[in-house]
């Protein structure tokens, strides 16, 4: 292949990325409302939408993350209190999509028994939706993986439900921090079968890592 050919192919990989991109854009940009909110995954709704989860330790920033990716300060409640999300929360995005905001594990100000009821509802949630797209798994850039989260990935790649890293708060942390989670994540791909080896950086604050997630979301349509 000569120069200019391939020239011409990177511009277009570029170009069809960016018409990717900007119609991911358009499609967070539609009206989205809160469904429902259960605590038995039996009862979950029961549509045709794809389904695209979050979930992470309490206090990773996920209310600010969904908030974000669907421009809505509000849509997802915000806290500073650990283990405020006590059950599964789906948003529906108009017509195309649901996003569920699954509990935290780990850490909350909860009894323990209530955290790992919560563990327990999303796991079953996870190994039985038949609609699910994609899990994005939260870790706070500030401080990497933790126990709760390598204990949480064992029981997901111990029944084979497939998650993506999407490290968040890149605007509280520094350049160190990132390549240890990175560093972590190549060495330990076999470890973690269930895992992508491609990690979306984020900053809800910044914006930072919002249109790749609304792209990697809007292309699995």
């Amino acid at each position: 292949m000569k120069l200019n050919e391939v020239k011409a192919t990177n511009l277009s990989d570029k170009s069809s990325h960016a018409e990717l991109a900007s119609d991911a854009d358009r499609c967070f940009s539609l009206p989205c409302k809160f469904l429902i909110g259960s605590t038995d995954y039996k009862i979950f709704p029961q549509t045709d939408f794809a389904e695209f989860a979050f979930i992470g330790r309490s206090n990773v920033g996920k209310s600010s993350l969904l908030n974000a990716l669907v421009k809505h300060k509000k849509l997802a409640r915000v806290s500073v209190t650990p283990g405020r999300t006590q059950q599964a929360n789906f948003f529906q995005l108009g017509d195309k999509l649901l996003l569920v905001d699954l509990p935290g594990y780990g850490f909350a100000k909860a009894p323990i028994n209530l955290v790992k009821s919560w563990e327990r509802m999303s796991l079953g949630y996870l190994k039985n939706s038949l609609n699910l797209k994609r899990l994005f798994l939260l870790i706070d850039s500030r401080h990497g993986f933790k126990k709760a989260d390598l204990e949480f990935m064992e029981k997901l790649d111990e029944h084979a439900i497939s998650y993506q890293v999407v490290l968040t708060k890149l605007d509280k942390t520094n350049k160190a921090n990132i390549e240890s989670v990175m560093n972590y994540t190549k060495q330990n791909l076999d470890k973690h079968s269930a895992m992508f080896p491609d990690i979306i950086l984020s900053s809800s604050k910044s914006g930072l890592g919002i249109s790749e997630l609304r792209t990697n979301i809007y292309n699995m349509l």
